[in-house]
């Protein structure tokens, strides 16, 4: 009996210290910055975009659309950003992953899922940290040219953490 009572505290500790954990994600600051060299670099190529930023989590931070681009790049930007984050992987390979055919094509199909390139995953240490994406380029590739530009600009501080 006395083993079996051993267990079981033994369980509730372990479910306890299960209860909470500790996570690292993206300061307002960081994204901003991030934010601003992403557009920056479009603006540079000659593209009008929008910009997301957002937590590890896919919530979205900063949102930055520059005068000309049009309508639905805010909202295709989050949901490229929300991808990257929820897959941990680009937008694009995601996109590629996820083929007419392929067994899990039904992915596509989530809310908010976007599979075009132009997101990716921002991370520290190897902990994934938040997301960026890009809208308005004429390209997925340009879009995530204009991405790596924003991760680019915060890679430093990134890797101090």
């Amino acid at each position: 009996m006395a083993a079996l009572g051993l267990a079981c505290l033994t369980c509730g500790t372990v479910q306890a210290a299960e209860a909470t954990y500790t996570s690292v994600t993206l300061t307002t600051e960081a994204a901003l910055r991030a934010a601003q060299a992403a557009l920056a670099s479009c603006r540079e190529s000659g593209y009008q975009v929008a910009v997301s930023v957002t937590d590890r989590s896919g919530t979205p931070i900063v949102v930055l659309r520059d005068r000309y681009a049009g309508p639905h790049t805010p909202e295709t930007a989050n949901r490229k950003a929300y991808t990257s984050a929820s897959f941990r992987m680009s937008s694009a390979d995601l996109a590629e992953a996820t083929q007419t055919g392929k067994a899990t094509s039904g992915i596509r199909h989530l809310d908010h899922i976007l599979a075009l390139g132009g997101g990716l995953p921002i991370e520290a240490a190897g902990s994934l940290v938040g997301a960026i994406g890009i809208s308005g380029a004429p390209s997925g590739d340009a879009d995530e040219i204009c991405a790596q530009a924003g991760i680019d600009a915060i890679q430093a501080d990134l890797d101090f953490q």
